[in-house]
């Protein structure tokens, strides 16, 4: 063979080799240069297309694209994002947070308690943690301020206990894992509830560290019995629906899709006819928001179905899961390698688009580990919600930033701690998957 045929066969191969990985090369500038998410994926998966591989006709990827946003099981999340939506206007959420109140209001550093549990509470009812950090911003914040707390550590716990939120169900982020992954949402829900109360935990004992070293002290004395059951039976008609809706899972009462409707239903007749707050004007506006917040995550979930024909086509996930089995000799190294490479990508990325394009790369290698799919989604869940927290990058940090004024690097120097924390409870659930694991097989 002639060294002109040779170096032609070596052009050819590195042009194929660009070829395959140009249009994530592509994706990751343009998340760097701040490009919407959805137009980020969909522009590099029409370049591909488009220059670089016609073998598949324009309509196909349109269809794709449709395609990636007819499931059913995706019916799930406008109805859930509406269900948190009319929980602020329906007066829920306010009962919620007089409800934390009575009960921790009376230990030193209590209303940042208050935050902690009301996002842990919150995560029952809407499962998002940017809807829970704008909440918590507009409504707990100017109370700390106004209570001697510090502008930026009020607003690192409003973010950082925003990310319980996703993980208790039933966090979006659980329902779109459940998608990718093709296992049951009820088991990743019934998996979300042990770690999510475990954050909860640690961080109030990291609170009320802080606020003895700080010197925060309570809000009101301890409440008697009396009172705690006057407000306990006034927010009764809230704090049903998380457990009404797993039990509703649990006897197949209905699916997690139905269980979103049940959950808007039950939020508007609580509303409007026992707590009386909602009011019919308040409709257009609950619709508005609704729409809003369930199209941006939509238009990302369908421009990652098209983004998925091109990895499935060149056979990326296949690769690279035999690049990382080839690099790890076990399922712990592998753990370790993915909780690294995930902390450093959710700081950058908006995490649901993390996991629709990360997931289907990291799930077959999980798999030739034997690692359980469950176990492996509350990695990926929590690992991606806390990226929303750190910067530069982090949707949570900018949300609560942008209502509160604290400034990023305030922000950056006061949750050092909370980071620390949540880092060492996401590597506790990654090397003892009982903990995760204990409700799915309590309740399967």
């Amino acid at each position: 063979m002639s060294a002109s045929r040779i170096n032609s066969e070596e052009r050819q191969g590195k042009k194929m080799h660009i070829e395959i990985w140009l249009p994530l090369l592509l994706m990751f500038l343009f998340f760097a240069m701040r490009i919407p998410v959805a137009f980020s994926i969909l522009i590099s998966t029409l370049v591909y297309f488009l220059f670089f591989n016609n073998t598949i006709a324009d309509t196909v990827i349109v269809q794709q694209v449709i395609a990636g946003s007819e499931s059913f099981t995706f019916l799930a999340i406008p109805f859930f994002v509406t269900a948190g939506v009319v929980f602020n206007y329906a007066g829920i959420s306010t009962r919620i947070i007089n409800f934390c109140k009575v009960l921790v209001g009376h230990i030193r550093g209590s209303l940042a308690l208050v935050n902690v549990l009301c996002s842990t509470l919150m995560g029952g009812l809407s499962g998002s943690a940017n809807a829970d950090a704008a909440m918590e911003s507009k409504f707990i914040v100017p109370e700390m301020v106004k209570n001697g707390y510090d502008l930026d550590y009020s607003t690192v716990v409003t973010a950082c206990s925003s990310c319980i939120t996703p993980i208790i169900p039933p966090g979006i982020i659980l329902i779109m894992y459940a998608s990718v992954a093709d296992v049951s949402i009820a088991r990743m829900f019934y998996a979300g509830y042990l770690p999510g109360i475990i954050l909860c935990i640690t961080m109030m004992i990291l609170c009320w560290r802080i606020a003895v070293k700080q010197g925060y002290g309570s809000v009101r004395e301890k409440a008697r019995g009396k009172e705690i059951w006057k407000v306990t039976k006034d927010a009764a008609w809230a704090l049903f629906l998380p457990f009404g809706l797993i039990m509703g899972l649990r006897i197949g009462m209905f699916t997690p899709t139905e269980g979103g409707a049940m959950c808007v239903v039950y939020a508007l007749l609580v509303g409007k006819f026992v707590y009386k707050e909602l009011k019919w004007s308040d409709l257009k506006p609950i619709i508005i928001e609704s729409v809003e917040g369930t199209a941006g995550v939509m238009f990302i979930i369908a421009a990652a179905k098209a983004f998925g024909l091109y990895l499935s086509w060149e056979r990326v996930p296949i690769t690279i899961s035999e690049a990382i089995i080839s690099f790890c000799s076990n399922k712990y190294q592998f753990l370790l390698l993915v909780n690294l490479l995930l902390l450093v990508i959710g700081c950058f990325f908006d995490g649901t688009a993390a996991l629709l394009l990360i997931g289907p790369l990291l799930i077959p290698a999980a798999k030739s580990y034997g690692i359980d799919l469950i176990h492996f989604g509350i990695i990926l869940s929590i690992n991606l919600t806390l990226g929303g927290v750190t910067p530069p990058f982090g949707g949570m940090m900018y949300v609560a930033t942008s209502i509160t004024g604290s400034t990023i690097e305030g922000y950056a120097r006061k949750a050092l701690p909370f980071l620390a924390v949540m880092i060492g409870c996401l590597l506790l659930f990654t090397y003892v998957p009982d903990i995760v694991l204990l409700i799915p097989r309590l309740l399967s």
